[in-house]
């Protein structure tokens, strides 16, 4: 006889809801999370609760979905779920704990074996407050490897910084896709071990720690760009311990904006506005406008996400304040690798416009960034700021102008390898299906057109 289980049992009273409630919040997170086929129920949570074993996938699903009702980490293991592989380490990377150094490169390893349990990993919204709540000094350092070591300079810190521009190039021209295996293996082997070897100097030292943050955070974003928004968070969070140990606050300042930024476009927006003030009392008084206006920028559309419309509008008008004119060449290395900083205000601009349904006004901003972005070096964001523009159009019912300019970005999607890309194609064929319905011309060829897109080798 199946015995219950005790520990999910306790744990789904304390979250007091019901298990209809939980079957739905799991069905949310799952689909967040790209599980699209896991149709969860309130049987299946009571057979859970009597003892029935869910797959390793569904146990995930449900340690983050009651982690977020009692607002703390749950793991599978503690829920009473042990079918589990034993080599999967749920925990992984999401406390401020473990050696940062360790933790990439046991994410690494699993990143490029592409083990389901941290590929399928969910957004955790806990471990998104973890930044604010755990101060810096309780940090691990990371250990210089025993027995003789590397001695490293500025060489070693030139070339690090020399091939994740090159590596962020690749990822902004052919999407995420592109080198992303070669990203973590160099970040598992060779960054790794630099930043374990030994310096001549400590400014060296924390220079490589930067350098290794950066890498650290361009993996994350190749994760985010294949829609696994579990893992790029958990090398998001290694990034921030990297730049902590290293005791450089305007660079943690940046990876918080980073976590922030990625709470943003996942729609987990509980810590968002935590995360960028935290980073703003960081910078205050000691940044370049250019770079202070990414942070304002993020911290409108966090205000927008929360309803916080008047805020959202004044914070915007700052950040357009501080990047007109602003001398972009006086942004840090960190900071300007991911492109125009007048780029960036404008998209955020028309997200925040967008959350506030002004759709006019989104459709501008989208547009004056794509101008402001060149298509040849910049065209997955291109064909992404093309595809949002299109949908604010379609949205105020401008069939033929939407579908002129979706066109434009499935050119420039051709080639691009990114989930994100593939999304934004599946939105457009959304979003004009009720105007096919109608018979619009228009909407019919497109929809044809990006029917064929979607059925070559992108979906």
């Amino acid at each position: 006889m199946t015995r219950g289980n005790e520990q999910l049992r306790r744990a789904v009273t304390e979250a007091g809801c019901s298990y209809a409630e939980l079957a739905r919040d799991v069905r949310a997170v799952a689909a967040e999370s790209g599980v699209a086929q896991l149709r969860t129920n309130s049987s299946a949570v009571a057979h859970w609760i009597a003892g029935t074993q869910p797959g390793a996938t569904a146990a995930r699903i449900l340690a983050e979905t009651l982690s977020r009702k009692l607002g703390r980490l749950v793991t599978p293991e503690q829920l009473g779920l042990i079918r589990i592989p034993s080599s999967a380490d749920e925990s992984l990377g999401l406390d401020m704990e473990q050696d940062p150094v360790d933790a990439l490169i046991r994410l690494g390893r699993a990143d490029i074996e592409r083990r389901t349990w941290i590929s399928s990993a969910p957004y955790s919204v806990p471990a998104a407050a973890l930044p604010v709540a755990v101060p810096s000094p309780a940090l691990p350092r990371t250990r210089t490897a025993a027995g003789p070591a590397c001695i490293a300079g500025e060489g070693e810190i030139r070339a690090v910084r020399e091939m994740t521009t090159l590596f962020t190039a690749v990822d902004e021209r052919h999407g995420g896709q592109h080198g992303r295996s070669a990203v973590v293996q160099y970040l598992v082997s060779d960054v790794a071990t630099l930043c374990r070897g030994r310096f001549r100097t400590e400014t060296q030292k924390q220079q490589m720690l930067s350098a290794a943050a950066c890498v650290a955070y361009l993996a994350g974003w190749k994760a985010y760009d294949a829609g696994e928004a579990g893992l790029a968070q958990r090398y998001y969070l290694q990034a921030l311990k990297l730049t902590r140990q290293a005791d450089l606050d305007l660079h943690t300042a940046f990876v918080l904006r980073i976590l922030a930024h990625h709470g943003l476009e996942t729609g987990r927006g509980e810590h968002t506005l935590d995360l960028i003030d935290a980073a703003l009392r960081l910078v205050k008084g000691r940044t370049d406008p250019a770079t202070e206006s990414l942070y304002v920028i993020t911290r409108a559309r966090a205000l927008a996400l929360a309803g916080r419309s008047r805020e959202a509008v004044t914070e915007a008008a700052r950040a357009a304040r501080l990047v007109d004119g602003a001398d972009e060449s006086e942004m840090p290395f960190w900071a300007a690798l991911w492109g125009s900083a007048g780029a960036c205000v404008g998209n955020h601009t028309a997200k925040s416009a967008e959350l506030l349904g002004h759709y006019d006004i989104a459709e501008r901003h989208f547009s004056r960034a794509v101008w402001s972005t060149s298509g040849c070096s910049h065209q997955r964001i291109t064909a992404l700021s093309l595809a949002h523009a299109g949908s604010m159009q379609c949205r105020q019912g401008h069939v033929e102008q939407a579908c002129t300019t979706w066109h434009k970005a499935l050119e420039l999607m051709d080639g691009v390898r990114s989930a994100r890309v593939v999304l934004a194609a599946r939105t457009m064929r959304r979003d004009l299906a009720p105007f096919a319905h109608r018979g619009s011309q228009a909407a019919l060829d497109f929809d044809e057109r990006a029917r064929l897109w979607l059925a070559g080798d992108h979906a």
